[in-house]
């Protein structure tokens, strides 16, 4: 799909579900990483992710785009167009449009692993989880104030 189509889509969406027009432009925004679209609300214009078109198909895009529409028709007229404001929750509902865009599946997979580093005093024996590593030459117990060794790193699934 190219940015002449998602246009043509946006608009025959915006007419069907709000039976207004989309006077505005829409595009693909190959820069967002962590969100299906965007309304800007100085240009009015609407930024969509290509990646939920890709991974998740036609109709996870139809919903990103009527949130989005949600955002633009609400902030035209002067109403809540927030995420928290009442009159967006019901218009998400009247038009069908999802609150939050499903994950992708290729965030999900980085997400899914952590690494958790153990360390232990040599003194004490006192046992402490960290995610980042810490400078052992550094820091001390806090218990004894004895120093601290690493015992090992472990790679977990949440």
């Amino acid at each position: 799909m190219t940015d002449s189509e998602l246009q043509v889509l946006v608009e025959k969406i915006s007419m069907e579900s709000f039976g207004k027009p989309f006077k505005h432009k829409a595009i693909f925004n190959p820069r967002l990483k962590t969100t299906g679209g965007r309304y800007l609300l100085g240009t009015h214009n609407i930024d969509i992710n290509k990646k939920y078109l890709d991974q998740l198909g036609e109709n996870e895009l139809i919903g990103i785009i009527k949130h989005e529409l949600c955002h633009y028709h609400l902030h035209l007229e002067g109403k809540g167009h927030q995420h928290r404001d009442s009159a967006f929750k019901q218009l998400l509902k009247a038009v069908g449009a999802p609150r939050h865009c499903s994950q992708l599946p290729e965030s999900a997979a980085k997400r899914t692993v952590k690494k958790v580093i153990l360390y232990q005093c040599t003194n004490c024996r006192q046992s402490y989880q960290r995610r980042r590593k810490i400078n052992t030459a550094k820091y001390v117990c806090g218990v004894c104030r004895g120093k601290l060794r690493i015992v090992n790193e472990v790679v977990m699934d949440k």
